[in-house]
């Protein structure tokens, strides 16, 4: 969940990056009416499935205890959290806006928010508020129990046992993953680094977790025991995950970078914060991902009042422009099939942000612009 929206919501985005165009309302409605998701922290804010509560209640009971650099905060605001639950238990959904309180002086970011605003944040992340709806993307909270009856009786697991459900969450999303990639993919809550090895070690005894050789690595891979038989099936498959697709920067592929550095040779970093001058690749470029490999990268915009998109930069990675044969060693890539995906993906975006005309401006390396424009145009 972000606020950028250049394009989309990044939560859109990634829906899209999968499906193709949707009805964003009917995921909405998902989230915010039938309760099957809702917000939390995973390794930031993230929609995740309520039938994972009891794991989740969990971080929110230990958040109090764990993030000690609230103490302070809540010490000296103790009325004020007393005070907001109470409004919001008597009232219903509330913003931040709804409640009077002014900001600090003198301060810029997340120290500028008025008190009422750190206090919505950690009754959040406490668990005894949730995020009812939105409205203008601006968050609306009310009580936990109140928007998800199912929290009532809900009781959280253990410490050792969330954990262990942490370890396998990011184990079964990654397939296999070294020590390092367990500790850079869902990085709340951070465990120090011997209760995640411990608990690895206690998966691993239990027979839960198998400890793998991968070709090329020296590292120590893990993969989850029940998955072994899908990854023997996809090792034996000669043909790599086929289509083209653009991804969110924040797209749970792309968490962990050095992950990516290392398996697709694609060194990825989102330019937001990088003041203009400073920039590479552009402000919210997105990544391509064609045929398994990540071939390069966009910058875009979506103008909602012309109903254009904008392909202001598409940076392609320099192997693709030359033997075509990525770095991470997959074979060679048929250069005018990932032009015609890639084209195929804009028509797909523009349709999906409400771009009618796609407008495409440098390309990079310039030789490949005609062939891409081509492709764009049939």
């Amino acid at each position: 969940m972000d606020s950028i929206n250049v394009l989309d919501r990044a939560h859109y985005l990634t829906l899209w990056s999968r499906f193709g165009a949707y009805d964003r309302a009917r995921l909405d409605r998902l989230v915010y009416e039938r309760r099957l998701l809702f917000e939390y922290w995973a390794h930031a804010a993230c929609l995740v499935p309520t039938g994972m509560l009891p794991w989740w209640r969990r971080a929110m009971l230990d958040y109090r205890v764990r993030h000690t650099g609230w103490s302070d905060l809540v010490r000296r605001n103790s009325k004020v959290l007393g005070e907001v639950t109470a409004t919001v238990s008597a009232r219903g959904p509330m913003g931040s806006a709804d409640f009077a309180g002014r900001r600090p002086s003198g301060r810029s970011g997340w120290w500028s928010w008025k008190p009422v605003q750190h206090a919505l944040h950690y009754l959040w992340m406490t668990g005894a508020l949730t995020i009812h709806s939105r409205r203008h993307f601006h968050k609306r909270f009310d009580l936990l129990e109140r928007s998800i009856p199912a929290a009532i009786d809900c009781a959280a697991v253990s410490t050792q046992e969330f954990q262990r459900w942490h370890l396998e969450r990011s184990l079964h999303a990654m397939g296999a993953a070294t020590e390092r990639d367990l500790a850079g993919y869902m990085t709340f809550p951070r465990f120090p680094r011997g209760a995640r090895v411990a608990a690895l070690r206690d998966m691993i005894e239990r027979g839960e977790v198998t400890e793998i050789e991968v070709d090329g690595s020296r590292d120590r891979w893990l993969a989850l025991t029940r998955d072994l038989p899908a990854l023997s099936r996809a090792g034996r498959t000669p043909a790599a995950s086929r289509g083209t697709t653009l991804l969110s920067p924040f797209d749970s592929l792309l968490w962990y970078r050095d992950r990516i550095a290392r398996l697709f040779g694609f060194d990825y970093r989102i330019e937001v914060y990088t003041p203009g001058h400073e920039r590479v690749h552009g402000y919210y470029t997105l990544p391509i991902l064609h045929h398994g490999q990540l071939i390069g990268r966009i910058d875009a915009k979506s103008h909602r009042t012309e109903r254009r998109l904008e392909v202001r930069h598409v940076h392609f990675e320099p192997w693709l422009a030359t033997t075509g044969k990525s770095p991470a060693g997959e074979g060679p890539v048929d250069r005018d099939e990932a032009l015609s995906g890639l084209a195929e993906a804009f028509r797909s975006l523009g349709a999906f942000v409400g771009g009618d005309e796609i407008t495409l401006r440098r390309v990079t390396p310039r030789r490949l612009r005609a062939p891409l424009a081509r492709a764009l145009s049939t």
